[in-house]
């Protein structure tokens, strides 16, 4: 009981101190549970979404192959309307209604303005049926009752100021087609971003199928008493044929799966950089507790003297820190919940729209992050509580501090030397991989090993780095800047400690730096040297429709257009060996001009032959194909052809690496011309000094339909830059959460410096010292720190991304680019970061009372 009441008075008496290390627990536990809570309520949001737009059974068609995907030809798969009668006269079904979907499809306004989401989530156009209203709610208007007609879902409208009378175009396979507007249905269960528009089930099997007498589902409702099972089992037994049935349950798994890998990887990756933030507050937590620890180095003494044991001792701060944990980690929860409502906001003013009614807390979240908070803070607290409990009663009388450590600077030397140079040897093996798995193995270790080494080998860093910005940087600043310098040297282990939480965080930001400029340098070299074509024609919405197409060919100024398409198969090898899955590019032979391959083996142009094909080495190496053998490949949704391989290309590259090149019109005879699959990108080449002119009018060809893009080469560069640059920006902003956890610790750090030399800061100011100077040795000794932490980041994570681009170079990205305007944006950064975190500890230690601080014991 003794203790516990010592723990308490100690902790509420530095209550102030504690704060900033409160609020790095707070921040680390925050970022876990609001992680938890956003994911879990997306998964609530779409559990809700999936049972209630199931029926109790719906049957769906089967590929031909057995495969449930629908075909690269921007037609869903169907099913006749007569087996809607057989559905309907199975035992217990109450009634039946068959219904049109398809999500390959664009809805444009009077405007030409794309209707679509623009967070990635589909338009869906389909039949308005009596299901739909499980779902919907029509609140404006009425529901479609013609070819006329069409109706939009409340969220689009809105978003897009939607009217009733409204044109609307529908761009589909079969054709362009328009309607007016006749009503606004609200959803009554979130709507996740998706565009949706019905029409009458008539227009919608006209337009969007291509013909009447067909379905892509038919929903059956159980009749009263009659399970869900014991229903699919009914329909099952008089719909004979391909088909799929699904009961309430299997259709919202299949949906919860179909999202669940999405949800799982944003999760692990937000828990991840969580994580980092949990290591970077780890650094703070000690640094706190060791500096209140030397503080009370008197206070400590005194009670070893009186009879407290080392294990009291010991004990008292740790309940300290269990103390700031479970205060820390309960604040962490509920600021989690409102970060998981932030997060929903922003993704709601994305287009995602997620409701707070479906804000779901489980019991797991609040207990994963109470035991988070306090088991961390717990463990860093454990080497300064050890350190308080070695204090003699007789070294704390004389105030001679906490035991050396010459020993200790001894151990960590060796061991952080050691570490490192291991970390390098991981990192070096990393760059001599031939294979890519074994090369992400050693660059993990090397990572772990080599962070670990440099935070261990800090404080020893220290004395030298810091020797050095300062000749740089303090120098001019006369004897303010070698104080300043004196004091960051003073205690080499804080300030390596306070340096390495900063150096975590850079570092990363460092390594994927080098990565993403690597990666744009690369791709554009490989382009520079691979593509031929003048201009690339993207969709960002499906396939390219055949309307689309046809207005690409009259282009003038054109010298050819060469049409690419993906085609799912099964390939058996000569060697026995069959793969599922695999795609083949379907391309015009203009394809070899407008991709320059490197030709291992055979004539390219032949395997744009009757019944021929290439395969790249590295599949040739694996299965023994030469030119000359067989290959059997069995389409997916067609025939199975046998084919003969003509050429073997090269797979150093990153461009169509590994593909498997053959005509468009070999595969055509495979297909029936509803089942081919349709272009997913297309390629041009202007007529000789007319590019300028070609590229406007290829603009001016695809104007009418806005979900295709026309890139020149420059364009496309661009576009994979900006790709790469929005990736690392949303990595840079969640990596923001350790950098300012880290920066919490040079504050903290400081506030704790300033209260520790209170007595020498009179002194100075007794001696002349004024308050500005004083400021200014305080800033640049935080400016100092600083720069330490990013210097150790940015050549530790420079290293990183080296090795990293080592085993890039193995999948076709050879070319090494350090983004040099980036790294130096970040140390001179830095520099601020220290200046802004010695804000407030400078301007306390202006403030103090000069007789007070000499006074101070």
């Amino acid at each position: 009981m003794t203790v516990l009441k010592t723990s308490l008075r100690n902790f509420f008496a530095h209550k102030g101190r504690m704060a900033l290390s409160a609020i790095a627990v707070l921040l680390s536990v925050a970022f876990v549970s609001g992680t938890l809570v956003f994911t879990d309520t997306m998964n609530t949001t779409f559990d809700k979404l999936f049972a209630a737009t199931s029926a109790d059974v719906t049957v769906s068609p089967k590929s031909a192959e057995g495969d449930d995907e629908t075909p690269q030809n921007g037609r869903p798969e169907t099913l006749p309307a007569s087996l809607l009668s057989k559905v309907e006269k199975a035992q217990g079904v109450k009634s039946a209604e068959g219904g049109v979907v398809s999500m390959s499809v664009t809805v444009v306004d009077a405007g030409n303005k794309n209707m679509g989401s623009s967070n990635g989530a589909p338009t869906i156009a389909g039949s308005w049926t009596q299901g739909d209203l499980r779902t919907m709610e029509i609140t404006s208007g009425h529901a479609p009752r013609g070819p006329t007609d069409v109706m939009v879902d409340a969220d689009t409208a809105e978003k897009h100021k939607l009217e009733i009378g409204d044109e609307l175009r529908t761009i589909a396979v079969t054709g362009d087609f328009t309607a007016k507007i006749s009503g606004i249905a609200s959803f009554k269960v979130t709507n996740p971003g998706a565009a949706v528009v019905y029409f009458d089930t008539a227009t919608a099997q006209r337009e969007l199928l291509g013909r009447t007498g067909e379905f892509t589902h038919i929903a059956v409702t159980a009749a009263t008493g009659v399970s869900d099972e014991q229903l699919k089992r009914n329909v099952a037994a008089v719909a004979e044929g391909p088909y799929k049935l699904q009961t309430q349950a299997e259709a919202a798994d299949a949906g919860r799966e179909d999202v669940g890998g999405f949800l799982d990887v944003m999760k692990y990756a937000m828990l991840g950089f969580a994580g980092i933030a949990v290591l970077v507050g780890i650094f703070l937590i000690v640094n706190t507790f060791s500096m209140l620890v030397a503080q009370r180095t008197r206070e400590i003494g005194l009670m070893r003297a009186i009879g407290s044991s080392r294990k009291q001792v010991n004990r008292s701060v740790l309940i300290e820190a269990l103390l700031l944990g479970i205060i820390g980690s309960i604040a962490g929860v509920a600021a989690g919940v409102g970060l998981a409502i932030g997060l929903m906001e922003l993704m709601s003013s994305m287009g995602m729209n997620l409701s707070t009614q479906d804000l779901t807390v489980k019991w797991t979240t609040p207990a994963v992050g109470l035991l988070l908070g306090v088991v961390v803070t717990v463990l860093a607290a454990y080497i300064p509580a050890r350190r308080a409990g070695k204090v003699s009663p007789m070294a704390a009388l004389r105030d001679a501090g906490t035991p050396a450590d010459g020993k200790a600077g001894l151990v960590r030397g060796i061991l952080g030397v050691v570490l490192t140079g291991a970390g390098g040897a991981g990192l070096w093996l990393a760059t001599r991989a031939d294979q890519a798995t074994e090369g992400s193995m050693w660059l993990g270790i090397g990572v772990v090993l080599s962070l670990i080494g440099f935070i261990v080998i800090g404080p020893l860093l220290a004395g030298g780095v810091v020797r050095v910005i300062g000749a740089v940087v303090l120098r001019v600043f006369g004897p303010v800047g070698r104080m300043a310098e004196r004091n960051a040297l003073r205690n080499p282990r804080r300030t390596g400690a306070t340096g390495a939480a900063l150096m975590i965080g850079l570092a990363l930001v460092a390594c994927l730096s080098v990565v993403g400029s690597s990666m744009v340098a690369s791709a554009t070299e490989e382009l520079d040297k691979s593509v031929g074509a003048d201009f690339i024609v993207q969709s960002t919405n499906g396939p390219i429709m055949p309307q689309a197409q046809k207005a690409l060919e009259k282009t003038p100024g054109i010298a050819h257009v060469t049409e690419y398409k993906g085609v799912k198969a099964k390939i058996t090898a000569p060697d026995g060996t069959s793969s599922q899955d695999n795609w083949l590019v379907a391309a015009d032979p203009t394809y070899a001009q407008d991709l320059r391959r490197e030709t291992v083996a055979g004539d390219l142009k032949a395997a744009y032959g009757k019944d021929a094909m290439s395969v790249g080495d590295d599949y040739a190496r694996k299965h023994g194909v030469e030119v000359g053998d067989t290959m059997t490949v069995a389409f997916t949704n067609g025939d199975t052809a046998k084919l003969r391989v003509a050429a073997i290309t090269s797979d150093d590259t990153n461009v169509d690496k590994g593909a498997m090149y053959m005509a468009i019109t070999t595969a055509e005879r495979y297909f029936t011309p509803e089942r081919m699959p349709k272009n997913i990108m297309m390629f041009a080449e202007a007529k000789e000094g007319e590019e300028k002119a070609a590229y406007a009018a290829l603009k001016d060809a695809l104007a009418a339909y806005p979900q295709y893009r026309v890139l020149d080469q420059t364009d496309f560069k661009q576009d994979l830059k900006d790709q790469v640059g929005q990736l690392l920006n949303i990595v840079y902003g969640l990596l923001a959460l350790a950098i300012i956890v880290a920066v919490l610790g040079v504050v903290n750090t400081l506030a704790l410096s300033v209260v520790e030399r209170t007595r020498e800061i009179g002194l100075m100011r007794a001696i002349g010292l004024s308050r500005r100077q004083l400021r200014r040795m305080i800033r640049l000794e935080s400016v100092v720190i600083a720069l330490f932490g990013a210097l150790l980041g940015l050549g530790l994570g420079m290293g990183w991304g080296t090795a990293a681009q080592k085993l890039l170079a193995l999948e076709g990205l050879g070319v090494l680019e350090i983004p040099w305007p980036t790294i130096l944006y970040v140390f001179v950064g830095s520099a601020f970061v220290g200046l802004f975190a010695a804000l407030v500890p400078a301007f306390r230690a202006g403030r103090m009372n000069v007789l007070n601080a000499i006074a101070t014991e």
